[in-house]
């Protein structure tokens, strides 16, 4: 049933409701029976039975004390209220060393090799007993119709040795960029991208040939369909 269907037959129960209400409004009172005489009614005999003599009364002071009610419970905590993302935030990005793979990739299996990318490197830096200094990252230094070219990073507080010779140590991008948050699963990535087109159309603004992904959410341990990517747009 569609809301208009719904409204309509509540319309009509309220109209049957009135209506009936009405009708025994009008309709005419029954006549009271006649009362009996007084006459008519004996008096009842003098009772026999003795009247017990009235109990005795107690003061107040010998009524027991009533228990105090415990106090009424605190309310609870008022629920807190996320607020939105920042999307088109400026920042300044700044450097950090960190121990970058290169690679490339076709659109298809995008989220496949970069999780590849972070494997490597994850395993290299376990192998050396070296922890991450901050969250992953990729930067796509190029794209087209088919794939891209990227740059994975992991921040690192100290030189990391044994590089395959698609590794190296560097530094991350810095400057004025754009930020903006995205919530969800790699594959929506393009409804992101484009909001973020639009924003920078709508603004006037000019963005470098690069863009960098911050991933909050550990992209190894995380639901796809659950991850925070951080963005930023460089601008010129």
């Amino acid at each position: 049933m569609n809301r208009i269907s719904t409204f309509r037959a509540a319309v009509a129960v309220l109209s049957m409701v009135a209506f009936a209400g009405a009708a025994l409004a009008q309709s005419p009172a029954p006549s009271a029976s006649p009362a009996a005489s007084p006459s008519a009614v004996p008096s009842p005999a003098p009772s026999a039975v003795p009247v017990p003599p009235p109990a005795e009364t107690k003061s107040p002071a010998d009524a027991p004390t009533a228990e105090k009610a415990p106090p009424p419970a605190p309310p609870p905590p008022a629920a807190s209220v996320q607020t939105a993302d920042p999307f088109g935030e400026e920042f300044t990005l700044e450097p950090k060393k960190v121990v970058v793979m290169k690679g490339t990739a076709n659109w298809d299996a995008a989220f496949d090799t970069l999780i590849d990318s972070f494997k490597a490197l994850t395993a290299l830096l376990d192998k050396q007993g070296i922890k991450a200094a901050g969250n992953v990252m990729i930067v796509y230094t190029s794209t087209d119709d088919t794939g891209f070219t990227f740059l994975a990073q992991v921040p690192v507080d100290q030189d990391v040795k044994s590089l395959t010779k698609d590794m190296s140590m560097g530094k991350s991008p810095e400057g004025k960029a754009l930020k903006f948050v995205h919530r969800g699963s790699y594959d929506n990535m393009d409804n992101t991208y484009e909001a973020i087109t639009n924003h920078l159309d709508d603004k006037k603004l000019e963005a470098k040939d690069t863009f960098i992904e911050e991933y909050i959410t550990d992209p190894l341990k995380t639901a796809e369909d659950k991850l925070v990517i951080n963005v930023y747009v460089p601008l010129k």
